[in-house]
């Protein structure tokens, strides 16, 4: 039986449509978003300190310890999840330094107050411009810089317990040294 030509080409489409999903669903982590600052200099900013508006915060604020840069909003339900995590990696004395996402300052210094502050300080990013800097596609997303002010890795999503023992604490004790 011959087939008809017409029934090709449909036909040679519904195989390439399946070898691409095939493709896609076998991703290592489809939550994987790579990040083009990886081994860049963290991106330069100006922007308030978000408990003393009169103090302006800039990248040279970074430099100087291996730290995790956290993005954060009072609107992300995500982040009061991971927040109890990130006051336990606080208290074990890493710092985190805290990036307010396109947030009320009134709300989120509130949400701090409630739910307890584990950063070493905050910057506001009303307008979203260091977050557009850095490729942020929501919140929560966490940075690992190095003591020199560069960006190492990027975990897109909730920062917990078994991210922060299987991913994130590694490679912050590669670069301090395995200390």
């Amino acid at each position: 039986m011959i087939m008809n030509k017409s029934l090709i080409i449909p036909l040679l489409c519904f195989f390439l449509l399946i070898v691409l999903l095939w493709r896609s669903f076998s991703l290592e982590d489809p939550h994987f978003l790579p990040s083009q600052l990886i081994d860049k200099p963290f991106p330069k900013f100006n922007l308030e300190d978000l408990h003393s508006t009169s103090r302006m915060r800039h990248v040279d604020d970074l430099v100087g310890a291996v730290s995790l840069v956290n993005v954060w909003a009072t609107w992300c339900a995500n982040c009061l999840i991971e927040h109890p995590v990130l006051e336990e990696i606080s208290q074990n004395g890493i710092t985190i330094i805290g990036i307010n996402y396109n947030d009320n300052l009134l709300k989120a210094r509130a949400w701090l107050d409630r739910y307890g502050d584990p950063y070493a300080f905050h910057v506001q990013d009303k307008e979203g411009t260091l977050a557009i800097d850095l490729g942020v596609y929501g919140a929560p997303e966490t940075f690992i810089i190095d003591a020199s002010g560069t960006i190492r890795y990027r975990h897109v999503g909730v920062v917990t317990e078994r991210v922060w023992s299987q991913k994130l604490s590694p490679i912050i004790n590669l670069l301090d040294g395995g200390s």
